[in-house]
C-alpha cells in the first residue's frame, strides 16, 4: 500500500505549535516512514510568516492538494475574515474527489467559509463558539467534543486537541496498535476521556444592577452547603416566588436555581483542585444532597467525574481518591 499523502496547508500568520502538530504526528513521529508523506503547501510557495515571527519557506503550491488523500489547514489566524477563492476552492475540489478535509482548532473557520461543513457536524476551539455560531448558522457545531468527522471532514477543538484529532485519523488508518506507538513517542495520552466541556470557562454572574439581587447572590454564596427553595429566597428579599424569579432572570440572565447550581460546580471544582478533601466531603462543602447527586450534576456538566476532573487538574490521586 502506497503512503498516504498529508498536504498541510501553511497560512499567513500560522501558529507554529499548530503547524507542527500535523508535520510531527504524521512525519517523524510514525514508527515506520512509508505510512504516510507529508507535503507542506502554501497558496504562494515561498517565505511565508507565522504569528511570531518564525518563517518557513515552502515549497509547494496548492496544487498539491489536487493529489493529496488527506489536507490540513491547521490554524487560521484571522477569524473574522474570509480566506481567498483560491484556497477555498481547493479545498472543496479536494473534498468532491474524495480526500479527507481536516480543520485544527481555527482551522476549522476555514472549513467553514467553503460552505464545505453546511449541514454537518464541526468543533472548534471553545473560545470563538457564540462568534462561529453566529457566522456560519448552517454548521452543527460541537461545543464540547475534542473532534469530529463526519463525511470526510474532520475538525477539532483547540490547541493541544489537534493532537487527539489526528491521532484519531491514524487510527482510522491504520489501527489503535500503531496509534499507540505514536502517542507513545509524543508521550501523550492515545485517547483522552472526556471532552473540552472540562476546560470551557463558564462564569457565574457574580453582580449585577439590582442591589437586591446581589445581597442575595452574596449570602447564597455564603451559605452554598445550606439548602435553599425558592420560598426561603423568596422570603430573604422579601418577595413572592414568581416577583423573584423575574428579578433573578432579568438580573442574571438564569433561574435562581441554576444560579446556584452553576456557583455550587464551580465551588467543587476549586475544592477538587485546592483540597484533599474526599469526593463525599466536596460534595458536602458545596451544598449537593449528596456524592450521587454531585457525581451527576457534575458529569453532566463537565463530561468527566469530579476524580477525574482532580486528576487532569492537580496531578496524581491523593489518599481521598484512592479510598474512593
Amino acid at each position: 500500500m502506497p503512503a498516504l499523502t498529508v498536504a498541510v496547508i501553511a497560512t499567513d500568520g500560522f501558529s507554529p505549535f499548530h503547524f507542527s502538530v500535523p508535520c510531527i504526528l504524521f512525519g517523524s513521529a510514525m514508527p515506520q516512514p512509508d505510512l504516510f508523506r507529508v507535503d507542506i503547501c502554501a497558496e504562494k510557495p515561498g517565505v511565508v510568516l507565522s504569528d511570531i515571527g518564525l518563517s518557513i519557506n515552502v515549497e509547494h503550491g496548492l496544487e498539491r492538494l489536487d493529489v493529496a488523500d488527506i489536507v490540513i489547514v491547521p490554524y487560521w489566524n484571522h477569524a473574522g475574515e474570509k480566506p481567498s477563492g483560491a484556497l477555498l476552492d481547493a479545498l472543496i475540489r479536494a473534498w468532491q474527489r474524495g480526500a479527507e478535509v481536516v480543520g485544527l482548532c481555527l482551522g476549522t473557520y476555514v472549513l467553514a467559509y467553503s460552505g464545505l461543513l453546511d449541514g454537518h457536524r464541526a468543533a472548534t476551539h471553545w473560545e470563538f463558539e457564540q462568534d462561529f455560531i453566529e457566522r456560519f448558522p448552517s454548521v452543527h457545531l460541537d461545543s464540547n467534543s475534542l473532534y469530529t468527522s463526519d463525511e470526510r471532514l474532520i475538525t477539532s477543538a483547540g490547541t493541544a486537541a489537534g493532537i487527539d484529532c489526528c491521532l484519531n485519523i491514524i487510527r482510522d488508518h491504520y489501527g489503535s496498535a500503531i496509534a499507540n506507538r505514536v502517542a507513545r513517542r509524543m508521550v501523550v495520552p492515545p485517547y483522552r476521556e472526556g471532552g473540552q466541556a472540562q476546560f470551557i470557562e463558564r462564569p457565574v454572574p457574580v453582580s449585577t444592577r439590582d442591589g437586591k439581587m446581589n445581597e442575595l447572590m452574596d449570602y447564597l454564596r455564603r451559605n452554598l452547603e445550606k439548602q435553599h427553595d425558592l420560598d426561603s429566597l423568596a422570603g430573604f428579599v422579601n418577595m413572592s416566588r414568581r416577583t423573584l424569579t423575574r428579578h433573578f432572570f432579568r438580573a442574571t440572565g438564569t433561574t435562581p436555581g441554576d444560579w446556584l447550581n452553576a456557583e455550587r460546580l464551580q465551588r467543587s471544582q476549586e475544592l477538587l483542585e485546592t483540597t484533599d478533601s474526599s469526593i463525599e466531603r466536596v460534595a458536602e462543602m458545596a451544598g449537593f444532597q449528596s456524592p450521587v447527586s454531585f457525581r451527576q450534576s457534575f458529569k453532566a456538566r463537565f463530561s468527566v467525574s469530579p476524580s477525574e476532573w482532580r486528576r487532569a487538574f492537580r496531578g496524581p490521586a491523593t489518599a481521598a481518591d484512592k479510598a474512593e
